[in-house]
């Protein structure tokens, strides 16, 4: 049985150029040639257990994420205090408040 899951590759490349990384700068965390970070990418190959979920961490995101089993993200907030923490809570409650007025409002 073959299993075919193009959403990891652009996913993969979306989450590498958010963060201006090249494929070798990722290729050089997850120990791999750049050109397996390209079969990654393009669908052509999909990453072992260990390099998805170092993946994973570099992102910061869920394997879920990656494998299209949740649209849900994360962020990876290890090392943050509490009011840290709380502060980012208000901020992305804040923005889900304008974004759903946004959608609402007529044009």
């Amino acid at each position: 049985m073959d299993v075919y899951l193009p959403e990891i590759g652009a996913k993969i490349k979306h989450l590498r150029g958010q963060r201006g990384m090249s494929q070798i700068a990722l290729a050089k965390q997850l120990g791999v040639s750049k050109s397996v970070v390209s079969s990654y990418e393009n669908s052509v190959h999909l990453p072992p257990y260990d390099v998805l979920i170092c993946m994973a961490r570099i992102f910061g995101v869920s394997t879920d994420y990656l494998l299209g089993a949740s649209g849900k993200r994360t962020i990876n907030v290890d090392g943050l205090t509490d009011t840290q923490i709380e502060a980012i809570a208000l901020i992305v409650n804040e923005l889900r408040t304008t974004h759903a007025k946004e959608r609402t409002s007529p044009v």
